[in-house]
């Protein structure tokens, strides 16, 4: 159906508003029977019920002086040097976490949003912000995927002004922040990160890890072959503390693999869908087993097109629990690796089962080297089925 045909058929409701734009930041809050968004200089609270009646609203825009050196910094002053609202998060039952690309100056804060029927509000105090660093990208062009998990928060992102660094990064909570390794193509590639999920893995909260969807230029395409972007599955564990003597503040449980969504062709050549666009967790009866549907598009000479793909959390551990990808050097290609993966084995959280490892920091040194080196997984994750649910 078309927006149109839809419209016209559903009756729906509409929301506008008059120099405004960028809705990039949207939180559904069933208990409050409200529609929060994010958009430029501006935070929005919507009634569920009818969106296009007059809804509460929060004026956030970035500092005069923030706006100015944007500006002298060669952005554009009206286009760029806005606070475009990238990241919305309810926080606990009074409050919401919101952060935002405050002219090239990450700005997060905390929003009030009580919806008490003899006092409802909706407010954020300006003079009491806090670093967006690792939260918000700077850049409005950029987008950045996070979940608030307890009180730590979780993102993929651009850390850095040009628009570089990119990396997945821990903050907020009462534990140091960490990050991946910088500067390593093997950890990240140019990634346009999608969403952030946590999935616990057991019984045991120590077990527990944080799934990254992003997309990237892959790093084991041949190069004659030229730039490709896949689609991957990232994941962390969330008592990860990084390593003692390397990887010391940084990550040391990181590990992705390929997200297949694909059509098998009469000749045996598939196409593929590898423009990961969004991705949506349909909880079951068991909350460490999910659906993943994920939507897809592919755009080429000769063909365009989307695809959703269904996958399993037993096919994406399944993945993280098989053979590592290895290069041995510059002109050689990725393979399996064959040789001793060291105990414990790379990408495993720390906990009660491994006994003298309850923490990232007690792993011996040649397992932080091992994953600091391999990072990739050799085999994907399959859809459920082996090919895409719709077309």
């Amino acid at each position: 159906l078309t927006f149109s045909e839809l419209r016209a058929r559903h009756g729906l409701r509409l929301f506008a508003r008059e120099r405004s734009c960028c809705y990039e930041a949207l939180l559904l809050d069933e208990e409050r029977g409200r529609l929060f968004a994010g958009a430029q200089n501006h935070l929005l609270s919507l009634a569920l019920d009818d969106i296009s009646q007059r809804g509460r609203k929060i004026y956030w825009p970035a500092p005069v002086e923030w706006r100015e050196e944007c500006n002298w910094a060669g952005k554009d002053i009206t286009a760029e040097c806005m606070n475009f609202v990238k990241i919305l998060h309810p926080y606990n039952r009074t409050h919401l976490y919101a952060c935002g690309t405050g002219a090239f100056h990450p700005v997060c804060a905390f929003v009030e949003a009580s919806q008490h029927p003899e006092e409802p509000f909706f407010r954020l105090d300006p003079r009491h912000t806090e670093d967006g660093k690792g939260k918000s990208p700077y850049d409005p062009r950029h987008a950045a995927a996070s979940v608030l998990v307890g009180e730590e928060l979780y993102s993929g992102v651009a850390t850095d002004l040009m628009g570089r660094d990119f990396t997945i990064f821990r903050s907020l909570g009462r534990r140091p922040s960490i990050r991946t390794e910088q500067h390593d193509s093997r950890w990240l590639n140019e990634p346009k990160f999608v969403a952030v999920f946590w999935v616990p893995e057991s019984e045991d909260p120590d077990d527990d890890k944080i799934y990254f969807f992003f997309r990237e230029t892959a790093v084991e395409r041949q190069q004659r072959l030229g730039k490709a972007s896949f689609a991957r599955i990232g994941q962390i564990c969330r008592n990860d503390v990084g390593g003692q003597r390397s990887l010391v503040n940084k990550l040391t449980t990181f590990l992705k693999a390929r997200l297949v969504c694909a059509v098998p062709g009469p000749d045996g050549t598939d196409t593929h869908f590898d423009e990961l666009r969004d991705v949506f967790l349909l909880q079951t009866r068991d909350k460490r087993n999910p659906l993943v549907y994920a939507v897809f598009s592919i755009s080429s000479s000769v063909f365009q097109g989307s695809a959703i793909c269904v996958y399993t959390m037993a096919d994406i551990r399944r993945a993280f629990l098989g053979p590592f990808a290895h290069k041995e050097g510059p002109n050689y290609q990725w393979v399996s690796y064959q040789g001793r993966v060291p105990y414990p084995r790379p990408g495993m959280c720390p906990s009660k089962a491994f006994g003298t490892f309850g923490s990232t920091k007690d792993f011996p040194d040649e397992v932080i080297q091992f994953a600091r080196h391999h990072p990739l997984m050799y085999n994907p994750v399959l859809p459920h089925g082996q090919r895409p649910l719709f077309l």
